[in-house]
């Protein structure tokens, strides 16, 4: 999220697409009904009527698989009607920069952009670039006139969505589709403001990343980035999301979105020098230019004392990615199937339920040697060789459960969406056997340790010089019990030695060794601090020679009124509630709305006042800096040439559709996707055998794969059975009565449901032709309840296929097919 879950209630209007907030992210629905009763309206666009749509003052439905058609109609909408916040979008976005006058887009090349390799099923970007004078910095034309410029080559590529064009694609009714632009449109002006919320509704896709550039590119249109009651917020589907992402739970990113180095990058000056970005704008920040400071103090901080300038600070002892390697979930299982791991740990997860492709990701489980499953109570992971279709005698997997606590059984910190990271307190002892996450891991640090120091091994190096002082040990030097508070300020960051300011004389003392960092902007490339993970440095400071812990703080002041609660926990970075809040204000620093005054430049104090500033330098008109300073040039881009299937969203279908040409170009499916060439991977397109689009959500009486949730005997009762929900008008064709018991199947599977027959789904009108579509819960699988009433995993549906940026699987858009059981 760029703002947090308070910050809804500033929006006056809402738009809810890609997520249904009602149902599965109550804490922010409680926060859109507070803007609601202040007069703001809410906007429900999903294919499905849902608990959202109820509350919403405007719905309006949609094909899954077709919300860039539905923004990009919006986009030309906005641009036509001049309803765009012109001295934001100049002066703040990169609107006015002249592209490379060799580059080509859809409207020219039918749905491709210049540089397609179609044997690679990729893109050459050289012409993806901006036009650059002697010094490299970027031409601009701040009419926004030449044809050449970014403002213009968007509305040259979105002047062919026109509103027949998307409602014939999306099944969106067009008083429905103008009733919904007029009124998000309405916020283009500095007195209003929208806010988007979504989840897996619009990243589950193979278009996801770019479902979210498009909204990301409105927001930038109309003036709503950086704003109070602005941005683009992600509804996770649980508390800790966010900072598990933060944190590098990812296997391409380090703590703290650092990238993970790969083979190519042989030593730490070469790591820094390719990841850092050149900044050639004179007013870009380029934040990230400080990449070699936070690296260097991220390896002292894995490595300590061990890590120093004469070994480049540990940096060989990093594991390296193969260069092109993707180790995400996707490539993950089908190297697994094609026997290409031994062992596997499935951590706090249900692969053999949440994982696209059920059947084909409980068969790569069979072929293992060994599997730990680390979570609550035993589950259809665990008990895979057991499940429907396994013959036990023909799996070799040897599976080890690892029982853990649950989240009520042991300290420690979660960043929520908005980047709030709050301390929780232990509430009771773990059950049992079962231990904190943290002491497993403590307990197999040591074990492995051990056997490295014992017997050797082709390479120890990376394990035995790890950082491992996180409490008291006992007589074989083992740790006994992780404290969780030594690994917090670990990840704070300390001084390693002295540090002093040379700038003066004498020099001044800033930190002393030992000492916590109070902030990231402290941390030094030189080894004399650490941080585990820089954006959480100011988590845990000292403060009067004593620790704190900013994070278990519970302060209600709020001097701005707006919500942002500043001593409440603690939100990265450095405690600042609304990124690039800098873009809040004109270029003399005063808030383009002073109703909501989120930050002000104080002329006289020649301070900023309000949010923690993104940045601390002067307003532009001040001789100041441009306010995006992650990015290189400044601004924000509404031209983003870094992702792989253009720099503007393009409509393509889901890989599975009912259609067998897309109607904006002869580009059926996204030219960039991976599609894997196995017989379990096979996909069906316009195949008369599964007619209907389905997709796959949630409910709130269940989380993710119900393993804790369906051993909640009160939640399994009020939601007990994975169900089929299919409009009246569909049941009344196949002869389907509401509780029937359904056969809903796919290329891949088949999957019991109970048949909800409601007026939520409604036949779509697409290419004069009528499609419909079904929705199935994923919370179900077989191993509980034992006596299998809940049914399996709707993932048993679902495509082996992904996102071309992120590889997260389409479960939001497939054909089926449903017959009563």
């Amino acid at each position: 999220m760029t703002n947090h879950w308070i910050d809804l209630k500033n929006a006056d209007v809402i738009l809810a697409m890609g997520g249904n907030p009602a149902s599965n992210h109550p804490v922010s629905m409680k926060w859109i009904m507070r803007a609601k009763a202040k007069g703001a309206k809410l906007i429900s666009v999903d294919p499905r009527f849902t608990q959202t749509s109820a509350k919403a003052d405007l719905y309006a439905p949609l094909r899954s698989g077709t919300d860039i058609a539905f923004l990009g109609g919006m986009i030309n909408y906005i641009l036509e009607n001049n309803l765009y916040f012109r001295e934001y979008v100049v002066n703040y976005t990169n609107a006015a920069f002249l592209v490379n006058q060799d580059f080509r887009g859809p409207a020219d090349l039918d749905g491709l952009y210049s540089g397609y390799n179609e044997a690679q099923r990729k893109y050459d970007k050289t012409t993806w670039s901006f036009q650059r004078d002697e010094n490299g910095v970027a031409l601009k034309d701040p009419t926004l006139e030449d044809p050449n410029c970014v403002f213009q080559l968007l509305k040259k590529q979105y002047a062919r969505y026109t509103p027949e064009t998307v409602s014939n694609i999306t099944g969106t009714p067009l008083d429905k589709l103008q009733a919904v632009y007029e009124l998000y449109g309405s916020t283009g002006k500095p007195d209003r403001v929208g806010t988007e919320c979504y989840a897996m509704g619009w990243t589950q896709h193979t278009v996801g990343t770019q479902n979210i550039r498009a909204m990301a590119i409105i927001q930038l249109l109309l003036g709503n980035m950086g704003m109070p009651g602005g941005g683009v917020n992600a509804l996770r589907g649980e508390s800790n999301v966010q900072g598990s992402t933060d944190h590098g739970i990812l296997f391409h990113i380090l703590p703290g979105y650092n990238p993970v180095p790969n083979a190519s990058l042989v030593d730490l000056a070469t790591y820094i020098e390719k990841t850092t970005p050149k900044a050639t704008e004179p007013g870009s920040v380029n934040w990230w230019s400080n990449r070699n400071k936070y690296i260097t103090s991220y390896l002292k901080a894995i490595y300590g004392d061990a890590a120093t300038a004469m070994n480049d600070f540990g940096y060989g002892w990093m594991p390296k990615l193969d260069v092109g390697q993707n180790c995400s979930w996707l490539n993950l299982f089908d190297n697994m199937l094609a026997g290409k791991f031994e062992g596997f740990f499935a951590w706090g997860q249900n692969p053999a339920c949440s994982g696209a492709n059920s059947n084909k990701t409980r068969t790569a489980l069979s072929k293992l040697k060994w599997m730990v499953n680390v979570n609550l109570y035993d589950n259809e992971t665990g008990s895979f060789w057991r499940g429907p279709g396994m013959n036990p005698a023909d799996v070799q997997t040897e599976v080890f459960m690892l029982p853990c606590a649950s989240s009520v059984e042991k300290e420690g910190s979660i960043s929520n969406s908005g980047r709030w990271a709050q301390w929780r307190y232990k509430a009771v002892e773990p059950v049992g056997q079962s231990l904190p996450d943290a002491d497993i891991i403590n307990e197999l640090y040591f074990r492995v340790k051990q056997l490295y120091q014992k017997e050797g091994g082709a390479y120890p190096d990376p394990v035995v010089n790890l950082f491992w002082d996180y409490g008291e040990r006992d007589s074989a030097g083992k740790v006994k019990h992780v404290d969780i508070h030594a690994v917090a300020k670990h990840i704070n960051g300390y001084y390693t030695q002295d540090v002093y300011d040379t700038s003066v004389e004498p020099p001044k003392l800033i930190g002393k060794k030992g000492d916590l960092v109070k902030s990231f902007g402290l941390l030094r490339a030189d080894g004399s601090t650490s941080s585990g993970n820089w954006l959480y440095c100011n988590s845990y400071i000292q403060v009067d020679g004593k620790p704190v812990n900013m994070m278990a703080r519970r302060g209600k002041t709020d001097a701005t009124g707006l919500g942002l609660y500043p001593e409440w926990s603690w939100s990265w970075p450095v405690n600042r509630r609304v990124i690039y809040n800098r873009a809040s204000v004109d270029l003399q620093g005063q808030p383009w709305d002073p109703k909501r005054p989120l930050l002000a430049w104080d002329a006289t104090g020649k301070k900023w006042v309000g949010d923690v500033v993104d940045g601390g330098p002067p307003p532009m008109g001040q001789s100041g800096k441009l306010p995006f300073i992650m990015k290189p040039d400044g601004v924000a881009s509404i031209f983003g040439p870094g992702l792989a299937e253009g720099p503007f969203p393009e409509h393509y279908e889901a890989l599975e559709c009912p259609l067998e040409e897309n109607s904006m170009s002869s580009q059926r499916i996204n030219p960039t996707i991976k599609i894997f060439g196995g017989d379990s991977d096979a996909f069906y397109s316009c195949d008369l055998r599964y007619p209907f689009v389905a997709s796959t959500y949630r409910v709130t009486e269940h989380w993710q794969t119900g393993v804790m949730t369906r051993h909640c005997s009160w939640l399994l009762e009020m939601q007990p059975q994975n169900f089929c929900e299919i409009s009246i008008e569909l049941a009344k064709e196949l002869g389907i009565n509401n509780g029937d018991t359904v056969v809903v199947t796919s290329g891949r599977g088949e999957v019991q449901a109970i048949a909800m027959v409601s007026e939520r789904f409604q036949p779509f009108k697409i290419a004069n032709s009528t499609v419909h579509q079904v929705g199935l819960t994923w919370h179900f699988g077989w191993q509980f309840p034992e006596d299998g009433s809940g049914f399996d995993s709707a993932n048993l549906l679902t495509p082996n296929v992904g996102d071309a940026n992120t590889m997260i699987p389409e479960s939001k858009a497939f054909m089926v097919n449903v017959r009563k059981a």
